[in-house]
């Protein structure tokens, strides 16, 4: 079995990767890299498209969906599988970080689409796919893929202790690839929620929270120490998700819908509220939080940005101004979280993906056999990952 590194290692974006076995091919994943730009900014895909037997992509993500309409537009022409939540997500990551032409000329092909469920195991050929729910979004899976002789477990995004989502546990393997977008962070996320708590307490005259559509939003709405406001774009999408109660932990649906009856619609028209203000997405590049962060700058409103903030983009901008605070919020595991997924699924060889490699060197102090050096455009062969 082989692995193609096309995005996401050593890095952070363009999470892609593929999967090999004899004649047969999947990809898992199709992300862009946020604030890169040419080439950088798609997966580095070589050889033939045409040798790709199917897409399995993760969540609706940008950075695990963005780069599909540029996919498409390179000859791809085989199934495409997700779950529903993340076929109905889709479009929305497209229409934010699409090429405009690509997307114009190949848009979210929904025909193509084969649903699964987290729980289902997916055949390709040879392969066989077992999937389970990633605690990081409605809808997110993991995938872990076998072809008889060795299992590789791809995390995609996860979080093994969400105040809201559950995660699924990832099987024992042969190579284990590693959500390590936070390195050896040590801060669990209910500390981190409680920071989040605390910082919004002492902004009672309002405030602006840009979020991701999934996922952290329903984090942040667990979180919130009283009334708020949602852009009025979001209810329907936050309804669905709060709606899919086999994505969520038991009575945090009925806790979550009554915050959410209880919110404030907030549209472009009116004045900035006293009130804290969901708007999405998290980065300031997309969405209605692309024309909320300089309007809120100008009026000097409150900004408290809670997640990956890539180098250029306006919630970096804004952040290293001194004009945004900045709180995460865990949507990725901690370096308690990894270590655990990695001794369930048996202390095997492991990659890490969407993270920087000075912090990958961290997480190997605590994961010996993290193999810190494994970059974007790299082949691995499974059993040499066993080797020291």
């Amino acid at each position: 079995m082989m692995l193609d590194l096309f995005g996401g290692f050593g890095e952070k974006g363009r999470t892609s990767l593929a999967v090999s076995s004899g004649n047969d091919r999947i990809l898992l994943d199709i992300g862009i890299k946020v604030g890169a730009s040419g080439a950088e900014y798609y997966p580095a895909l070589n050889g033939s498209i045409a040798d790709i037997d199917a897409l399995l992509v993760s969540h609706a993500h940008e950075d695990h969906i963005g780069a599909l309409s540029w996919l498409l537009s390179r000859g791809y022409v085989g199934p495409i599988f997700m779950t529903a939540e993340t076929r109905d997500e889709a479009p929305a990551a497209l229409a934010g970080y699409a090429d405009p032409n690509d997307l114009k000329q190949f848009p979210f092909p929904k025909d193509r689409v084969e649903l699964f469920e987290p729980g289902d195991t997916l055949e390709s050929g040879n392969l066989s796919i077992r999937t389970g729910r990633s605690g990081h979004v409605v809808g997110g899976a993991w995938f872990a893929v076998d072809d008889g002789e060795s299992r590789v477990a791809y995390s995609a995004d996860v979080v093994p202790d969400s105040n809201v989502f559950v995660m699924d546990t990832i099987p024992q393997c042969d190579l284990l690839v590693l959500d390590a977008s936070y390195g050896a962070d040590p801060v669990p996320g209910a500390a981190r929620a409680r920071e989040i708590s605390r910082w919004v307490a002492k902004h009672p005259q309002g405030c602006l929270l840009p979020t991701p559509l999934s996922g952290r939003s329903l984090e942040l709405i667990a979180a919130l120490p009283g009334p708020f406001a949602i852009h009025a774009g979001m209810r329907s999408s936050l309804e669905a998700q709060i709606g899919a109660t086999a994505s969520l932990l038991p009575g945090v649906s009925e806790f979550l819908l009554r915050r959410l009856q209880d919110a404030a619609d907030w549209t472009d028209a009116d004045p900035l509220p006293s009130l804290p203000l969901l708007a999405d997405d998290g980065m300031g590049e997309a969405g209605p939080s692309s024309r909320l962060l300089p309007r809120a700058d100008q009026a000097g409103f409150p900004v408290l940005l809670t997640g990956h903030l890539p180098s250029g983009s306006p919630g970096d901008l804004l952040h290293k101004a001194g004009r945004a605070d900045w709180v995460r919020m865990p949507t990725h595991p901690t370096l308690s979280g990894n270590v655990e997924i990695w001794e369930r699924a048996g202390r095997p060889m492991a990659l890490g993906h969407s993270c920087a490699a000075d912090l990958l060197d961290d997480l190997k102090s605590h994961i010996p056999p993290l193999r810190t050096q494994c970059r974007t455009g790299q082949r691995i062969t499974v059993p040499e990952a066993r080797k020291p």
